[in-house]
């Protein structure tokens, strides 16, 4: 316990003024003459007994009454923690750490303020209000370290110039980092506060115990929490962009895929597709009207096609306004280049051989009109060991024969740079070659006897559709006909190598196409041929069916060669706080590139070995940056986007925010006021003037009914 005026204690010896008045109005017994002197005698002792306790009480209640004001005056306020907490006083210096949460969601607008705006004004208000001499570090939710600032001018520039985080950290894990600086102080009392809008994303659950292990570090530190959020927020929001492929050929399209949720009220959006024109001015692609409610989210696709050799960019935005609008625009880069080189080594006559295949991916319609998406050449397998493979972005063998050594050697030297191999294993294969130590450097395993199933019950079935090769399935998963397309014939792999993955199996359970890294590159083996004719000596029918199209085998075949030139493994679409890595192509290597930003800064950077990395710091922001040099000869591109998770809104509830803390349990405000009078309590302790004026009240009140009837006439 403490007192604010303590001199006020001294009040209490006015407790002698009733005392002495007690001494001089003591009523003094009157002197009779009555005959019956003895029954006057006993009369008079029994009303000298209770005057003496009617005095007493009367002075004890006097007494009370003023030693009660003494003690009111004197402001005496008591603090508990579950144990006795160090005393201390208002005005004493503190060290505090002030939180800020920087993250997308604080940009939402309410009432023509966004969270961030107001986090400000009331941060700048509690430093003013912070003891002299008092120790300050301002922390926010970026990355960047910090320490207690020189001086206080120095704390309210950094409240001035907050700014939101693209990339915001957990608010559990700064108020981490806030204890480990307050650590550092030799100041006895030590505060944290935390402006914050609840939002759930700042407050990982799983997090919990490494907040409460940094708070048992600094015993006696006391947490505020500002909450500064809606009660019922309004918004709706766009999710991840999701490219079918982000690096494409020359005459082939795009599918980009998102989700549209509402949050709190929901009604009718249009979205729409917009692409940069050579000129820099967004073009409308396509459009789509959707009608949301608050619950799960809707999926929208857009299909972009058309699109010519080098670097697209565009975004999708939700049309009108509502409170957060970082979640309103989410931005896209696609790279279009010339159809990838593919070799098709197949047996004679290979235009018979390789027809399948070709037809599947480089059909002669498109081939004609130029818009092939892969550009194949076709020799057969006596060729192979003549032809250099340097230029060529894949190589497919179909149905392959015994190769010799050397050509192996060829081909696995090939795929080590980084190149992809696609193996379709048929009637010609021979164990006893392609069990060698130099065929199994790219086989998946050794060859044993093919598996006959004449019944024709056998077919592809994927157990899921998570490779790239099959994720273009996804979403007509349900509804693909596999079925329709027997296998009848297969090999069998025993003693798969390291490494080794099945990407779809048969329905029963046998491998029917494996992947196996072989140095930088990839080998894609297929245990049945897609180069037979569809007769009754066929080992599939796999390009062919009797009942439906064989669409799935087009596709697959696409997916798979897509996969094999490393079409879809190229990255050009990012979140912010990620590195940018972009691949350079060493004939048209500069010293330095120039990277233009989404808000038009420029800046020189420079190479790192075969590739371009561009760091969170200069690619914080969300949006379209180009990469060029030479003026175009090298045009390069990526975009940014926040996380969704950054601009949730949904709040964490009470019960599980209490748990984050366990036993360190936050003061909660939502006003200045409120957080004033919680510091109040945790400095000094809890005011007892009121309840003490309270109980003095009550003793004057007993003083002057027991005085009226002591006084009384007789």
């Amino acid at each position: 316990m403490t007192f604010i005026n303590v001199s006020l204690l001294a009040g209490a010896a006015a407790i002698t003024i009733p005392i002495v008045l007690h001494l001089i109005m003591r009523r003094k017994p009157k002197l009779f003459e009555f005959p019956a002197l003895r029954f006057i005698q006993k009369r008079h002792d029994r009303n000298q007994r209770r005057l003496r306790l009617r005095h007493l009480l009367l002075l004890l209640l006097r007494a009370g009454a003023i030693a009660l004001l003494a003690f009111a005056l004197a402001r005496p306020s008591v603090k508990f923690s579950g144990r006795w907490s160090r005393l201390g006083s208002q005005d004493a210096p503190v060290a505090a750490a002030l939180i800020f949460d920087a993250a997308p969601h604080m940009q939402y607008k309410h009432e023509n303020q966004t969270r961030l705006e107001i986090a400000r004004d009331m941060g700048r208000k509690l430093l003013s209000q912070l003891p002299a001499e008092s120790q300050i570090a301002v922390l926010d939710t970026s990355n960047v370290p910090r320490t207690f600032d020189a001086d206080r001018g120095v704390s309210k520039q950094r409240i001035d110039r907050l700014e939101v985080v693209n990339n915001s950290q957990p608010l559990i894990t700064v108020v981490g980092n806030a204890g480990a600086v307050l650590k550092q102080s030799e100041l006895d009392r030590k505060e944290i506060y935390v402006f914050t809008d609840l939002s759930r994303p700042s407050w990982p659950a799983e997090a919990g115990t490494t907040l409460q292990d940094r708070l048992r570090e600094l015993p006696g530190v006391a947490v505020y929490v500002i909450d500064l959020g809606v009660a019922e927020p309004s918004n709706f929001a766009l999710g991840q962009v999701r490219l079918s492929s982000q690096v494409v050929s020359k005459g082939g399209a795009v599918e980009i895929q998102t989700d549209v949720s509402c949050f709190g009220q929901g009604g009718e959006r249009t979205i729409e597709l917009n692409v940069y024109d050579a000129e820099g001015k967004p073009q409308k692609r396509g459009e789509k009207v959707v009608s949301l409610k608050p619950g799960p989210a809707t999926s929208l696709q857009f299909r972009l096609g058309d699109l010519g050799t080098g670097i697209h960019q565009g975004f999708l935005r939700i049309l009108g306004q509502d409170g957060l609008a970082a979640d309103d625009t989410r931005y896209f880069t696609v790279e279009v280049g010339p159809a990838w080189p593919v070799l098709v080594v197949a047996g004679r006559p290979v235009a018979q051989h390789a027809h399948n295949y070709v037809a599947a991916v480089a059909p002669a319609e498109l081939r004609r009109r130029g818009q092939a998406r892969f550009e194949c050449q076709i020799i057969d397998f006596e060729e192979l060991a003549k032809q250099p493979l340097e230029k060529f972005a894949g190589v497919v063998l179909l149905d392959p024969p015994r190769l010799e050594p050397g050509v192996w050697k060829k081909l696995a030297d090939f795929t080590a740079e980084g190149h992809g191999l696609a193996i379709f294993l048929g009637r010609s294969a021979d164990p006893e070659s392609f069990n060698t130590p130099v065929a199994q450097q790219l086989l998946p395993g050794k060859l044993t006897l093919w598996a006959r199933r004449p019944d024709g019950d056998t077919h592809l079935a994927p157990a899921d559709y998570q490779h790239p090769v099959l994720r273009a399935f996804k979403p007509w998963a349900a509804n693909i006909p596999w079925a329709a397309f027997p296998v009848f014939y297969y090999w069998a792999i025993a003693d798969r190598q390291e490494g080794t993955a099945v990407v779809v199996a048969y329905n029963d359970d046998g491998p029917a196409l494996l992947e196996r890294p072989v140095g930088s590159g990839r080998v894609l083996t297929m245990t049945t041929p897609i180069s037979d004719p569809g007769d009754r000596n066929a080992w599939n029918l796999l390009p062919f069916s009797y009942t439906v199209k064989a669409w799935p085998f087009v596709g697959l075949m696409n997916e798979l060669t897509t996969y094999l030139v490393g079409g879809g493994q190229q990255q050009l679409n990012y979140f912010a706080g990620q590195t940018v890595v972009l691949p350079l192509d060493e004939q048209a290597r500069r010293r330095t590139y120039i990277l233009s930003k989404p808000d038009g800064v420029k800046n020189s950077i420079e190479p790192r070995g075969q590739e371009l990395s561009v760091g969170p710091e200069e690619a914080g922001q969300a949006g379209d940056y180009r990469v060029q040099s030479g003026g175009k000869a090298v045009d390069r591109g990526f975009s940014v986007n926040l996380s969704p998770d950054q601009t949730r809104l949904d709040r964490i509830d009470e019960a599980q925010f209490v748990e984050l803390f366990g036993p360190f349990r936050p003061n909660m405000a939502r006003t200045l006021d409120q957080l004033d009078r919680a510091t109040a309590v945790g400095r000094v302790g809890r005011d007892l003037y009121p309840p003490a004026i309270f109980f003095l009240a009550v003793l004057l009140g007993m003083e002057y009914v027991v005085a009226n009837q002591f006084y009384k006439e007789a």
